[in-house]
């Protein structure tokens, strides 16, 4: 078996950024990203309150699954089929149509639960205005992410991503203005998110200009194309209605119940610990796209050991980069949510922590399933998924309801517990069947999985208990963190170096970062 470079082009990449340059921009934008989201995670939670976080967060989660519904799929199929033939610009025109259909279709949907009075059962104590804000929100949201497909396909990742990262910047600025001036409200706040996804759209159709000019040149498709387009997209997505279907109303029903027995507060509070639990994966989810890319490629080349080497270098860092981080916030949960939430989100902590490690098989399952999506095998993707799915319905009403109903009552923590237990059995089934059809050893990368998070768990702790036996309890907070952070970081830096296969890490690899060290120091003594 050829081993190849997976940080260099391969497929049709040389149009476009280089592979390598693509991830190292990928990289450097979430690096920079990371404070400016800590930061104004920070301000929006105690500027809105547990309250208004939490109506914010229901109905912003509960619009994005609609439309996650009627997407089925088709825009990770849009995008693999893009990044094949990118120069096919009335691929790109069908998929407008189709989004514009979704638009319509779930626009419909508000309005005749407005007029039939069935908005009151959807979304209890929620405001007609605020419902249509959060609709809009949602369908701005999903043409974002489409359009940030696009560049990804297109292989403009570099550009967007500077684009991104200056649209985060002016956002960090504006939020902290409306936050100064008492402006941080729950309408100002939809607002807010309009403007900057806006932005956000005018620049990437900037970058995409003369990718997307043919289709402003071809704006109008024959019906037998309409046909043909219709007929491919249904036979990638149809195995995935009922995964949508029923993916839609399994979480729909998480937050929906955990609204109407916890109320919006118990909402803030899943709320945060889920945007903390992000903050994990920050840096794996950005690359995903440009993985799945290389699969898809990978796969119209019909090349397997390709495939099956990306997979192989990659899963094990990502999930190791991502337990780093998780077990970091676990253990300083406390810390952690007075700084991104203040006083009022105290009783978020147990969530935070149980949430702390759901990016972990996260990293799992977006790799497994971009595997799934790019060799077309979405009917056992959506198998194993509805599967779990519906095993988690009565999962959720157990933790959630109130004892009186034959539940544990409990509230945000009862739905952080669900989300991490189904998502570490689920994805885990999925990764078997990948491993067969990779030829990798399921077993192999069980064991990596248990041993990188204890190792780091195990530091975690330390270097707490450290900082706090020098310091104090009672020291600053933000000095506490950091501190305990960067003895963490150090302690993990020096395992890796005696013990780096726990990381997902060659030896080899080390090796050669060491010796190159060594020249570049010795050159610039010299």
């Amino acid at each position: 078996m050829n081993q190849i470079n997976p940080l260099m082009p391969t497929g049709n990449n040389s149009k476009g950024d280089s592979l390598r340059k693509r991830y190292f921009y990928k990289f450097f934008s979430n690096i920079l990203g990371f404070p400016i989201n800590l930061v104004m995670q920070s301000i929006i939670t105690r500027g809105l309150g547990p309250q208004n976080y939490g109506d914010f967060n229901f109905l912003s989660n509960f619009f994005n699954e609609v439309i996650g519904f009627f997407n089925m799929g088709t825009s990770i199929g849009f995008y693999t089929k893009l990044s094949q033939r990118p120069k096919e610009s009335k691929l790109v025109l069908f998929y407008f149509y189709f989004m514009g259909v979704v638009m319509l279709l779930v626009a419909a949907f508000v309005i005749v639960s407005h007029s039939t009075g069935l908005y009151t059962k959807l979304w209890p104590v929620q405001k007609l205005s605020v419902i249509y804000l959060a609709l809009c929100l949602g369908i701005f949201t999903w043409l974002v992410n489409i359009l940030s497909q696009m560049t990804d396909a297109y292989g403009v990742t570099v550009v967007a991503e500077i684009s991104k990262m200056s649209q985060k910047i002016l956002g960090l600025i504006i939020i902290a203005i409306l936050f100064v001036y008492q402006k941080l409200n729950l309408i100002n706040f939809f607002f807010y998110n309009y403007f900057m996804l806006f932005l956000l759209i005018l620049l990437f159709l900037k970058i995409m200009k003369h990718s997307i000019l043919p289709i402003s040149q071809t704006c109008i498709l024959k019906f037998k194309e309409i046909k043909e387009y219709t007929k491919e997209f249904y036979k990638y997505s149809h195995p995935l209605f009922l995964y949508g279907l029923v993916g839609m109303f399994v979480n729909i029903f998480d937050i929906w119940l955990l609204q109407f027995f916890g109320g919006s507060i118990q909402q803030g509070f899943f709320g945060l610990s889920y945007q903390i639990s992000t903050i994990c994966i920050l840096f794996t989810s950005a690359m995903t796209p440009l993985i799945l890319r290389e699969f898809s490629i990978a796969h119209n080349n019909k090349d397997l050991n390709l495939i099956s080497n990306i997979f192989r270098t990659h899963m094990p860092l990502l999930y190791s980069i991502t337990a780093f981080i998780a077990c970091f916030i676990a253990v300083n949960a406390d810390r952690v949510v007075l700084i991104m939430g203040g006083g009022k989100f105290s009783g978020a902590t147990l969530a935070v922590i149980i949430m702390a490690f759901y990016p972990l098989h996260q990293t799992y399952g977006q790799l497994s399933g971009s595997v799934f999506y790019a060799t077309d095998q979405t009917r056992l993707y959506r198998n194993i998924g509805v599967v779990f799915m519906l095993f988690g319905l009565p999962v959720t009403y157990l933790l959630i309801a109130p004892k009186n109903l034959f539940g544990m009552s409990l509230g945000a923590n009862g739905l952080a517990i669900k989300a991490v237990f189904l998502q570490f059995i689920s994805v885990n089934v999925m990764f078997y069947f990948i491993s067969k059809f990779l030829k990798l050893s399921f077993w192999k990368y069980c064991v990596h999985q248990i041993l990188c998070v204890g190792c780091l768990l195990t530091l975690s702790i330390f270097a707490n208990y450290i900082v706090n036996s020098l310091l104090g309890l009672h020291t600053n907070i933000i000095v506490g963190f950091l501190t305990t952070g960067f003895l963490y970081s150090l302690m993990v830096g020096c395992f890796i170096l005696f013990f780096p296969p726990v990381f997902g890490i060659e030896k080899t690899k080390v090796s050669k970062i060491l010796t190159y060290g060594f020249k570049m120091r010795h050159k610039l003594n010299r």
